[in-house]
């Protein structure tokens, strides 16, 4: 087999559909009682059933394993007969065709691959799951929303949604992304919450409308209203600046992360000076009741004084190359803010260097 065609079949195969195409010749053999025959009527030009047609491909994939349920769907524009004998005037129609009977019942619940795999299981005992990617936004119901986002050691923004919502379905992507920039900072959670399910979480902080945004921050937990942008920079933006943070798009951190004006000016002299042992010690005092991260200018001056100045190249390019690797978030993070201090030094000097911190 050639190379082109054995990548055709496994392309081929990777974008196959569960979902079974009824037509006149094979509807009667397939909806014949045997089985439990889920079915989706729709036009292909219909906005609605576009909107569908990937939560139906998940419900689809959700019976792999059940023998006795079948996903199906029936192109109205080309099969008209069967259309017409179901009484379809209106896209999509869903019908349920349960086993023993060849008589549909019609199904009126909600249209995401949950609310359909959930009637199914309901209506024939079987166990279809939805397979879902894990997600950086935290799922907030009644039994964790209090412990998350009234915690008054964390900054906590919420959307309330319904799962139906067109707007909604819209930020999902955008407002994953807020959820993986802020993953990493545990005091900073991007969160959601069902409301359509969780009605009474939504009647407590007055949601009417969908997505409603709030920000829960560490001094006001009766929850303030967001009204900014929606794009993922305008989320980003409103974070940094509530959380005290300094991420970029992603979970990255700005070049600023971990710098402060008067370090930086304390390695502006200590690079200039004749005496960097006192300036060094200078820098000793200022960061004793610093964190960590900000005690690692005073540990720079310590090593240049040792090595020489030319350990901060050799430094910065030791990080560059482990940033590049399979790290955990907490490294990239400290290697980063690593990286920036040491670009508040100038590299003037040229004693060799090769120790690491």
């Amino acid at each position: 087999m050639s190379s082109a065609l054995i990548l055709l079949t496994l392309v081929s195969a990777a974008f196959a559909s569960n979902v079974v195409d009824l037509t006149v010749s094979n509807f009667d053999e397939i909806v014949s009682g045997d089985k439990n025959v889920f079915v989706e009527f729709f036009a292909p030009w219909c906005g609605h059933c576009k909107a569908l047609a990937p939560e139906y491909e998940v419900v689809a994939d959700s019976y792999t394993r059940e023998i006795n349920v079948v996903i199906a769907k029936v192109d109205c524009t080309v099969e008209k007969d069967l259309a017409s004998r179901f009484g379809v005037t209106g896209y999509p129609t869903l019908k349920f065709f349960k086993k023993g009977a060849t008589e549909p019942e019609a199904y009126s619940g909600g249209r995401t691959a949950d609310d359909i795999v959930k009637f199914i299981n309901k209506e024939t005992g079987a166990r279809g799951f939805v397979k879902k990617a894990p997600s950086a936004v935290v799922q907030l119901d009644e039994s964790n929303f209090d412990a998350t986002a009234l915690d008054t050691t964390k900054d906590v923004l919420v959307e309330f949604y319904a799962p139906w919502c067109g707007h909604c379905k819209r930020l999902t992507p955008i407002y994953e992304e807020v959820g993986k920039t802020f993953k990493a900072d545990s005091n900073c959670v991007v969160a959601k919450v069902d409301a359509d399910s969780e009605k009474s979480l939504g009647g407590r902080y007055g949601v009417t409308g969908f997505p409603t945004i709030k920000f829960f921050p560490k001094d006001n937990k009766a929850g303030e209203a967001y009204s900014g942008g929606r794009t993922a920079e305008d989320f980003i933006t409103f974070l940094n600046e509530k959380c005290n943070l300094n991420r970029v798009a992603g979970g990255g951190l700005t070049d600023s992360a971990g710098r402060v004006p008067s370090l930086d000016a304390l390695a502006a002299k200590f690079m200039g000076s004749d005496d960097k042992a006192a300036v060094a010690e200078e820098a000793n005092a200022a960061t004793k009741d610093m964190d960590k991260m900000a005690q690692y200018y005073y540990k720079v001056m310590k090593k240049c004084i040792e090595k020489g100045t030319d350990f901060i190249a050799t430094e910065i390019d030791r990080l560059s190359r482990m940033l590049e690797g399979n790290i955990t978030d907490e490294k990239r993070d400290q290697f980063t803010i690593r990286k920036n201090i040491l670009a508040a030094f100038s590299t003037s000097g040229s004693d060799d260097a090769h120790s690491e911190l």
